[in-house]
């Protein structure tokens, strides 16, 4: 069997359903509350929003992993990501969109890098995760850096 990966997360939230909790793991605190659109107070974030952020990040991550791993040359990568949750017969996390757009160092393979970019979210840990639950498109651009003289 291979190494266990184990991450943690503390939470408190007191008796008073208007209050804010706090997250706390290594890498941040955060305080969170449900949702204004769901009668909460709006303050923070929320789970729908810890969600989106987990799915983003894992994408992202797991895309410039493939990216540096063929040698692709790139200046940034910068994304987008929306979450949509319906409200029909109860809440449901529905599906996530992501828009990443790839700035490329010269021309290359375009293709290729549009092709590495619909890959990675099968590669992504958390899309997998999900997958079945929450449907996780990607939409991506690919742009050649523009060099002015």
């Amino acid at each position: 069997m291979g190494t266990v990966l184990t991450y943690n997360v503390a939470t408190t939230w007191d008796s008073n359903p208007d209050s804010i909790g706090t997250m706390v793991s290594s890498g941040f605190t955060l305080d969170i509350s449900s949702p204004a659109g769901l009668g909460g107070p709006g303050v923070g974030t929320n789970p729908e929003e810890l969600l989106l952020a987990a799915a983003a990040g894992c994408y992202l991550i797991t895309l410039r992993t493939i990216l540096d791993n063929r040698g692709i040359q790139y200046t940034q990568i910068d994304m987008s990501s929306r979450g949509f949750v319906d409200n029909d017969h109860g809440l449901r996390f529905d599906r996530i969109e992501h828009h990443p757009l790839i700035v490329l160092e010269s021309v290359s393979d375009e293709a290729q890098v549009r092709k590495y970019a619909l890959h990675a979210v099968h590669a992504c840990m958390v899309s997998t995760a999900i997958r079945g639950n929450v449907s996780v498109t990607v939409e991506p651009q690919v742009k050649v850096q523009t060099t002015t003289a």
